[in-house]
C-alpha cells in the first residue's frame, strides 16, 4: 500500500445516488447513511427544501460541506422544456443554508467546450461566482463529466485550458468515472492538477463507450456501475495518487440497490486507508 493510500480522507456520499430513496423517506434514507458510518453527504440540489435538509442532516449528525448548484448556466433543459435558472447569489444563499463550505457546478452544456472562446467564457463566469461566494463566506468549483476532455487546444484538453484560467480560489471536484471514460490516465492528471483538486467523485464500473461522444445525454443504467473497486476502470491507481484531496464524494448515476453498493464502497475505501 503507498503511502497516499494509507491516509484517510473524509468520505462522503452524493446524494443524487439515492434520489429517490430520499424523495420517499428522506429521514429514513439519512438514517441509513449515517449507520454506515459516515459523516459527510453532498446534496444535488441546494434549492430543494434547504432548512428542512439542513434539520435532517443535523438529526443524523451528518453534514455538507460540498454541494452542488448550478453557477454556469442561465436556463437549464427539464423533460423537453427550458426552465430558468436563478442568478448565483440564490443558489449560494441556499448552500449555506444547508451547511455548505464549497459549491460545485455539477454540469454545463457540451457545447460549451468546443472552442477556446467558450471555454474562456465559461471561465470567466466561475471566476466572477468565486468573487460573489467570497461575500457568503463560501468558495466554488467545477465538476466534470468526459465532454470536457474531448477537444484539444495547442495539445492541452479543453478541461486543462480551463483549469489554467480560473482564479486561484477556484477549486475542484474530478469525477474519476467520467474522467476515465474520456480516455484520461488519471492518476497523471491528478498530478497534474494537484492541490486545486478538493474532491474527487470516486465511481467505478465497467468500460463502456464515452456516451458524450455520439450524444448530449445518456441512459444512467446502461452505463453499467459498480461498488467502488469492483470494476475496470483503474479507479485504484487513481486513489493513490489522490491521498491528499480532502473529500472522496461516492456517486452512483444508477445502482439496482444503491445503499448496498454505497455500503460496499464503504467498504473497500476503508479498507484501502487501514495500515
Amino acid at each position: 500500500m503507498t503511502e497516499h493510500a494509507a491516509r484517510s480522507p473524509r468520505l462522503s456520499v452524493q446524494l443524487y445516488s439515492v434520489r429517490d430513496q430520499l424523495a420517499a423517506d428522506l429521514d429514513g434514507t439519512l438514517a441509513r447513511l449515517a449507520a454506515l458510518g459516515i459523516d459527510a453527504v453532498e446534496p444535488y440540489t441546494v434549492f430543494d427544501r434547504p432548512d428542512e435538509l439542513a434539520a435532517a442532516l443535523a438529526r443524523h449528525g451528518l453534514a455538507a460541506p460540498t454541494a452542488h448548484a448550478p453557477l454556469l448556466s442561465d436556463q437549464i433543459e427539464y423533460q423537453g422544456h427550458l426552465v430558468p435558472l436563478p442568478p448565483p447569489a440564490i443558489a449560494l444563499e441556499a448552500a449555506r443554508a444547508v451547511g455548505a463550505h464549497v459549491v460545485f457546478d455539477p454540469m454545463t452544456s457540451p457545447q460549451r467546450w468546443r472552442t477556446p472562446a467558450d471555454v474562456a467564457a465559461t471561465a470567466a463566469r466561475l471566476n466572477a461566482a468565486a468573487e460573489t461566494a467570497a461575500g457568503f463566506g463560501l468558495r466554488v468549483g467545477h465538476h466534470n463529466h468526459s465532454f470536457e476532455f474531448h477537444q484539444r487546444f495547442d495539445d492541452v484538453s479543453a478541461y486543462e485550458y480551463f483549469v489554467s484560467l480560473l482564479d486561484e480560489s477556484v477549486l475542484l471536484e474530478v469525477d474519476l468515472y467520467w474522467a476515465a471514460l474520456a480516455g484520461q490516465d488519471l492518476p497523471a492528471l491528478l498530478q497534474r492538477l494537484g492541490s486545486r483538486v478538493h474532491a474527487v467523485h470516486v465511481k467505478d464500473g465497467s468500460v463502456v463507450a464515452d456516451p458524450f461522444v455520439s450524444a448530449a445525454s445518456y441512459d444512467a443504467v446502461l452505463l453499467g456501475q459498480r461498488p467502488v473497486g469492483a470494476g475496470e476502470l483503474g479507479v485504484a491507481a487513481a486513489l493513490d495518487v489522490a491521498g491528499n484531496v480532502p473529500l472522496h464524494v461516492i456517486e452512483f448515476d444508477h445502482a439496482a440497490d444503491p445503499l448496498t453498493a454505497i455500503g460496499e464502497s464503504v467498504r473497500y475505501l476503508r479498507e484501502r486507508a487501514m495500515p
